[in-house]
């Protein structure tokens, strides 16, 4: 069975919650928000996503090494510039990131396609709205398609927050939503 565990805080690093072996699932410069996942950490076979605190905003700068690594309790996972993306990045921010409040986030890491095919439409339009079992995207893992449905109350889509091709982490914001 998964679960999740939220990485301890101290200063500006993200440590292990456990002793186990982590592996990173963010980039160096990943705007890291509150609930975001971080990387997975693996102890005695189960797997648990490590999601970041609900304090903690700002840029990751990887730890000691890129790879799947031993950790101890308390050992370093990522370091994170705290402040907001304004504060911490001289170029445009990021749009993917700068939504607050309801988003529907990536269930998995793959490639976002919004439509099936170039010349089809897209699952999800901005202005429209969501309803359980309707299609949201697209996720390309390992050059299989997978079906991402909706499974939620009804909402209306604000913002698209990925474009056809990009790549997304899981936990990744796709779309921005108010309720209805």
């Amino acid at each position: 069975m998964k679960r999740d565990v939220v990485a301890l805080v101290v200063e500006d690093e993200l440590r292990a919650p456990m002793p186990g072996w982590f592996r990173a699932s963010i980039a160096a410069d990943h705007l890291v928000l509150p609930g975001d996942p971080i990387g997975w950490l693996e102890i005695l076979g189960h797997t648990s996503r490590v999601l970041a605190p609900a304090n903690l905003r700002g840029l990751a700068k990887l730890g000691p090494s890129d790879g799947a690594r031993a950790v101890g309790y308390g050992d370093l996972l990522v370091r994170v510039v705290a402040g907001s993306i304004a504060a911490t990045d001289t170029e445009a921010p990021v749009e993917t990131h700068a939504v607050t409040g309801l988003v529907y986030r990536a269930p998995t890491s793959g490639r976002y396609y919004g439509r099936p095919t170039p010349e089809k439409a897209a699952f999800v339009t901005v202005g429209g709205e969501l309803v359980p079992g309707a299609t949201v995207c697209l996720l390309e893992v390992m050059k299989t398609f997978n079906r991402v449905t909706y499974s939620g109350a009804r909402v209306r889509v604000t913002q698209l927050l990925v474009a056809d091709g990009d790549d997304v982490n899981a936990g990744d914001p796709l779309l921005a939503l108010e309720a209805i």
